[in-house]
């Protein structure tokens, strides 16, 4: 199924890829400048040099000569010192530019988030409002009940999936409307999901070889494509369900030379537990977490599910996620930069997954496919940064309900399928940079291994 529309942001062809070029030529024209203002200073000392001096007795006119043209290639109007001072000038001006789109965006971002918090303060204050006032309470419930009575019907899936800006405007202002309501002050998502983390122990991993997946590796082979790695991930999913073991799978490819690269498959949401009941790690409080940016026990196994494969520290990991299984993958790389995951993960892709908060190191790549009518990449509130090393791919796929939109086979692998007939820029440099992982040639083998967890309180 080729016939979905993409539309890409970020990555090498994304605007922050622009800016980055800004920021590289000015490095460039700082080093020039320097190199300039270098030999402008050693042939300054030409001018004063004892062997030219002494030559003005035998040549005065032939010396004078020579001093003024060289001070005016030094000094003159397109002298080295002028051309240094401007490839100076040069250098800043670029790196202003680049400094200035940096801090335009992130004030953005800030500001959005503001006006979110502020808008559900201000929800509080009107529901404290309506509360007081049983005359207008009574007002709503009366044009309520005659809306229904006249016919009209409120299609929450259809709202949603049309709509779903709508899920970033409630979760964004969501911490305000607890400020104002309780005695809480929460400041942004990321502190109103860590207070509400509370409520859901997080505990530690604890898990268990399943075996090999000899019937999957036998019909599919290695990966070439995004969509053989969205049929990776579709598979496991398909094997785990709520009241089952959190699975988790790693396709250890071994390339004809003998090195081997690691693909771990993390299925989305399974377990939509209440507080106290939390013993599946792939629960609703992994969530929570999650959207904190916390370091969570799922993330636990997945270093586990590495370890056990037989990953060492320096081969290439690339994390594939859905949902909540792209969340985790993501923090997961942001955690290689503070020590607390320690494998090399080169690579991320998430399908239908809320990672616009997370700070994904510059060395990562990260492709994010997103559904335009699904809703689980709003949970967090914020868009995906237009990085060189993020990629975005967004595409319509309206299937008529919140389920169909999110899932892997009605969803996510038919966009897969999409994004392989892309020649986007960014879309191809990703997929040259994922080498390890995609490009199986002769002699290449993938072996899948599946492990089981539970958490341990």
């Amino acid at each position: 199924m080729t016939d979905v529309d993409v539309r890409v942001s970020g990555g090498a062809g994304g605007v922050t890829a622009r800016i980055d070029d800004l920021q590289t030529l000015g490095a460039l024209s700082d080093d020039l400048a320097l190199t300039l203002t270098r030999v402008s200073v050693e042939c300054h000392e030409a001018l004063v040099n004892p062997d030219v001096l002494a030559s003005a007795l035998l040549d005065p006119a032939g010396v004078a000569t020579f001093e003024k043209a060289l001070l005016i290639a030094l000094d003159g109007p397109g002298g080295l010192s002028a051309l240094a001072a401007g490839f100076t000038e040069q250098a800043i001006g670029l790196r202003a530019t680049a400094l200035a789109y940096y801090t335009a965006d992130e004030a953005e971002a800030r500001g959005l988030d503001a006006l979110r918090w502020a808008g559900g303060y201000a929800t509080g204050l009107g529901l404290q409002v309506a509360i007081l006032n049983p005359p207008l309470l009574a007002e709503l419930g009366l044009a309520y009940a005659g809306y229904r009575m006249s016919g009209g019907n409120i299609d929450l899936d259809q709202l949603l999936t049309e709509h779903p800006g709508l899920v970033d405007n409630v979760v964004g202002g969501a911490p305000g409307l607890i400020s104002e309501l309780t005695p809480f002050t929460l400041p942004n998502v990321r502190g109103a999901a860590a207070t509400l983390g509370l409520l859901y122990p997080d505990g530690v991993p604890v898990g268990q070889d399943a075996g090999t997946d000899t019937a999957y590796d036998a019909a599919h082979g290695a990966p070439n494509s995004f969509a053989d790695l969205m049929g990776g991930l579709q598979n496991r999913d398909n094997q785990s369900h709520d009241g089952g073991p959190d699975q988790i799978d790693v396709r250890v490819i071994t390339h004809p030379d003998g090195t081997r690269s690691y693909i771990v498959d993390i299925p989305g949401t399974k377990t939509w537990d209440a507080p106290g009941d939390n013993r599946a790690l792939d629960d609703f409080g992994t969530n929570i977490h999650g959207i904190a940016g916390e370091t969570t026990a799922r993330e636990q196994a997945v270093a586990d599910a590495l370890r056990r494969a037989g990953a060492g520290p320096t081969d290439p990991v690339m994390l594939v996620g859905h949902s909540q299984g792209g969340l985790i993958a993501a923090q997961a790389a942001h955690d290689t930069t503070t020590g607390t995951f320690g494998y090399n993960v080169t690579h991320v892709v998430t399908a239908g997954s809320p990672v616009g908060r997370v700070d994904v190191p510059a060395g990562v790549q990260m492709l994010s496919l997103e559904n335009s009518h699904d809703i689980v990449p709003h949970l967090d509130a914020a868009d995906n940064r237009d990085r060189a090393n993020i990629t975005t791919v967004t595409f319509d796929l309206q299937n008529g309900s919140i389920g169909a939109n999110h899932g892997m086979g009605s969803a996510y692998l038919p966009g897969a399928q999409a994004l392989d007939a892309s020649s986007d820029p960014s879309v191809r440099a990703y997929r040259d940079s994922a080498g390890a992982f995609l490009d199986s040639g002769a002699g290449t083998t993938t072996e899948t291994k599946v492990y089981d967890y539970y958490r341990q309180n």
